[in-house]
């Protein structure tokens, strides 16, 4: 039997993630111990060598790559239900997305590079900066444009 009426799409809400809240606390939770992956990364690179210009720039994009590669599998992963769709698009989303903050990152920690006074924590508090500054950035767009909830529509 072949059905004569129109078949309407209708829209089925995704599944539901963690809400709002519940996305900070484990975007913090991942992002804190990405960011202990990025800090030590940089400090041992630095303790090694990479101390001095411009080596010091180089320590700090590897750093930032090691950090924010293992933040976008695990929030992926862990904190936004949308990551788990889409794969290829949400790939060369990131890769835009954090090579402009590659960029803010990298660009933070040399400014304050230059404006911090000379102190044994000038170059940790400098990272500090750039990657505070670097992580509102994602939080705000891994939510809202590479991970965003779509509905689903039902066939």
């Amino acid at each position: 039997m072949v059905a004569t009426e129109p078949q309407s799409e209708t829209t089925v809400p995704a599944p539901s993630g963690p809400g709002l809240l519940g996305q900070l606390i484990r975007f913090g939770l991942i992002g804190g111990f990405c960011a202990l992956l990025d800090l030590g990364t940089y400090s041992l690179l630095r303790a090694i060598g990479m101390d001095a210009v411009p080596w010091v720039t180089v320590a700090r994009a590897i750093s930032f790559i090691v950090g924010t590669t293992t933040a976008f599998f695990l929030n992926r992963r862990f904190t936004f239900s949308g990551g788990r769709r889409e794969g290829g698009t949400q790939v060369g989303s990131f890769v835009l997305l954090y090579a402009v903050t590659f960029f803010v990152a990298v660009g933070m920690n040399q400014w304050m590079l230059h404006l911090l006074p000379e102190s044994a924590w000038k170059a940790t508090l400098g990272w500090v900066v750039s990657q505070a500054t670097a992580t509102v950035i994602n939080f705000v767009m891994l939510k809202w444009v590479v991970f965003r909830e779509r509905p689903v529509k039902e066939n």
